[in-house]
């Protein structure tokens, strides 16, 4: 059995007051997790987990950072409504409901798919914060970046400010990159679950030269991570520093497989440590087998941000997680 440790790891950076002020949590609820065990101390490495989960009960991780410039933006123009897209399992989308809610901000979100019998419970919750959902097709939603499906949205719902799915946008990635103020700057390696790649963008804009920055993608075939970092940053983020890592998507997004739960569970067991299986799981599940097979020198401090979204894991058959 493993030690584990927590320490509040607010304050020992600089954090933005005005970052706090706008996504509406409270930000002295991360920790971060020092685990700490027989293969760590074999392989001379430190792992650490920063637990972006713990700041809400149901929104939680990177969604409201990377939304924050966004409800900046309408702040500053007389429209009040905003669409935005996702999944039946879009985290983005319950995050966009929340800060919509408590904003008194009028939202829609664009499905993927047709409207199932039963809804998600990611869904549930988006229509419990007064969400409109409209549902389209699979083939429709491939076009919801092109300016005529754009335009048409507007013409159906009125003026209104579009957040791409996922805060795929530079604004997107500049709230992103406030989560490097909560991670220690001695971190060698810091590790992330990749959808977007709205999250890991905004942590490259902000990584100091000698952090390499790890992105696990959750989609099968997900090839064009550095050209979507470069649209995010503006070319301004430095792509030697990204170490990309494809084996660890368990088949694509929202896939999963029995050895993932089992990773999970005895990830609880032995570290009280909750992930999803949508993103934090197999990005966690990558670093412990990475670690096993030397891929990190002897000496690296490597941190793994936990990006929420725990309440995907209702979805699962009942009693498949402990926790």
């Amino acid at each position: 059995m493993f030690a584990f440790k927590i320490r509040n790891c607010v304050g020992e950076n600089n954090t933005n007051p005005q970052i706090i002020k706008n996504l509406l949590v409270d930000y002295s609820n991360i920790t971060t997790n020092l685990l700490e065990g027989e293969l760590m101390l074999k392989k001379k490495v430190s792992l650490s987990v920063i637990r972006l989960d713990k700041i809400h009960s149901i929104i939680s991780g990177n969604k409201l950072f990377k939304l924050n410039y966004f409800l900046e933006k309408i702040n500053e123009q007389p429209i009040k409504k905003i669409i935005s897209f996702g999944g039946a399992y879009s985290n983005h989308l319950v995050a966009t409901a929340f800060a919509c809610n408590q904003k008194n901000i009028d939202c829609i979100g664009i499905v993927r798919g047709e409207k199932p019998a039963l809804l998600s419970q990611t869904l549930i919750q988006c229509s419990t914060y007064g969400m409109q959902l409209v549902f389209i097709s699979r083939a429709e939603y491939e076009k919801k970046d092109e300016p005529d499906f754009i335009e048409n949205l507007k013409t159906q719902f009125g003026d209104c400010l579009i957040i791409p799915e996922g805060g795929y946008h530079y604004l997107g990635a500049k709230g992103a990159a406030e989560i490097m103020n909560f991670i220690n700057s001695d971190s060698t390696h810091i590790c992330c679950a990749t959808g977007t790649a709205t999250t890991i963008a905004g942590l490259l804009m902000k990584a100091t030269a000698h952090q390499k920055l790890i992105a696990f993608p959750v989609l099968k075939g997900m090839t064009d991570i550095e050209n979507r970092i470069s649209f995010l940053t503006n070319n301004q983020a430095n792509l030697d520093q990204l170490h990309i890592e494809n084996n660890y998507h368990f088949g694509g997004y929202a896939k999963k497989t029995p050895a993932l739960i089992a990773f999970m569970n005895q990830l609880y067991q032995q570290y009280q440590l909750p992930t999803d299986f949508v993103y934090t799981a197999k990005m966690m599940f990558g670093v412990f087998d990475l670690i096993e097979n030397d891929f990190f020198k002897p000496g690296s401090k490597i941190t793994c941000i936990h990006t929420g979204g725990l309440q995907g894991n209702v979805s699962l058959p009942t009693n498949s997680l402990t926790f």
